[in-house]
């Protein structure tokens, strides 16, 4: 009787890492031999999605479910890429932000990698770039092009709106100070496709909590209506109450609040149940006009900054008239000309 196959102990890092793919040199590096293979994949247990590469997932890309689909799609596109050209290949473009964590690029970016010596290679899964000589960084054991080339070799290739999420993210979790963003900025000038990219630096905010804020935040600019501030805490009562996406001051002392669902701190049923509340205390003080929004109504033609634009002239808002980022705003009853709060 045949003995059931078992996934050696000492692959299974390696398996974590590339999201459940391995080469042939790498099967037999951990003494799963060819036959085996061959066997596995006509079983309908391992897949093979590019030649000399396995997937010992044998549930289809698009049709898996797990709460980190997204993620995992990304890194898999990645790693098949990269492990389809060789051990040599290195993570460039979009491929090279995957590698570095970066969030906000769309989900169909195309996996790019660049090889040492600079020669095209067959295509076979991604792209091969000729980017010339670029700086590395090391992840694991693979070559990854360093977060700021890897920006300018990315960003012209890419939708404004993942443009200015890649640039909102990196600026928040990564470390990208504004003389650092300069630099990438500075490095893009002249570059074919780039043109689309320049003026969307002016607008990268490191409060930014979510691709989806980002789009959402650049479809106002785009409709002429740039929120007066971000993350904005709200009291009541002395009490902070709530932390809103967007907020916009109106005339007579009312505002209208922006939130996105299904995003960040509104991602999962349970928090949209803690909402509620939150919500019914905004409204009772009849000082606040609520909007909320998926992030797939930015899909809509003029996107949620249109939608947005329509109730802001209907309360007769104006640009400029609020200056005082980074406060909080005061919902007390009882003053109504203190309605705003240096933090």
């Amino acid at each position: 009787m045949r003995t059931p196959f078992k996934i050696p102990a000492d692959a299974e890092r390696t398996l974590h890492r590339q999201q459940g793919l391995l080469t042939s040199r790498q099967c037999d590096t951990f003494g799963i031999s060819r036959q085996t293979r061959c066997r596995l994949v006509k079983q309908d247990r391992w897949r093979r999605p590019a030649r000399g590469v396995y997937d010992t997932n044998p549930v289809p890309l698009n049709a898996r479910v797990r709460d980190d689909w997204f993620t995992h799609a990304e890194r898999w596109r990645t790693w098949l890429a990269l492990l389809c050209h060789g051990p040599t290949a290195i993570a460039a473009g979009a491929s090279a932000l995957v590698l570095h964590g970066v969030q906000g690029l769309p989900r169909d970016f195309l996996a790019e990698v660049a090889m040492p010596d600079g020669t095209p290679r067959r295509h076979r899964a991604g792209a091969v770039r000729q980017y010339g000589s670029f700086p590395t960084d090391r992840i694991g054991d693979r070559a990854v092009a360093r977060l700021d080339h890897a920006l300018a070799q990315a960003l012209p290739r890419l939708p404004r709106e993942n443009v200015l999420a890649v640039l909102d993210d990196v600026a928040r979790r990564l470390g990208m100070t504004p003389n650092r963003l300069a630099a990438v900025h500075d490095m893009l000038r002249g570059h074919p496709g780039a043109a689309h990219v320049h003026d969307l630096f002016p607008l990268v905010d490191k409060r930014a909590e979510s691709p989806a804020e980002s789009s959402t935040r650049l479809s106002c600019h785009d409709n002429g209506v740039p929120p007066d501030d971000i993350q904005v805490r709200i009291v009541v009562g002395g009490k902070v109450v709530a932390r809103v996406d967007f907020i916009w001051q109106l005339p007579g002392g009312r505002w209208l609040v922006v939130e996105i669902d299904g995003v960040g701190p509104h991602s999962t049923p349970q928090a949209l149940v803690r909402d509620a509340p939150r919500q019914n205390q905004l409204l009772a003080s009849d000082r606040i006009v609520l909007l909320r929004f998926k992030p797939t109504d930015n899909n809509k033609p003029g996107g949620i900054g249109a939608q947005i634009a329509k109730v802001l002239a209907k309360h007769r808002w104006r640009p400029g008239q609020y200056a005082a980022q980074g406060a909080t705003v005061d919902l007390d009853p009882a003053d109504r000309r203190r309605a705003i709060t240096p933090v």
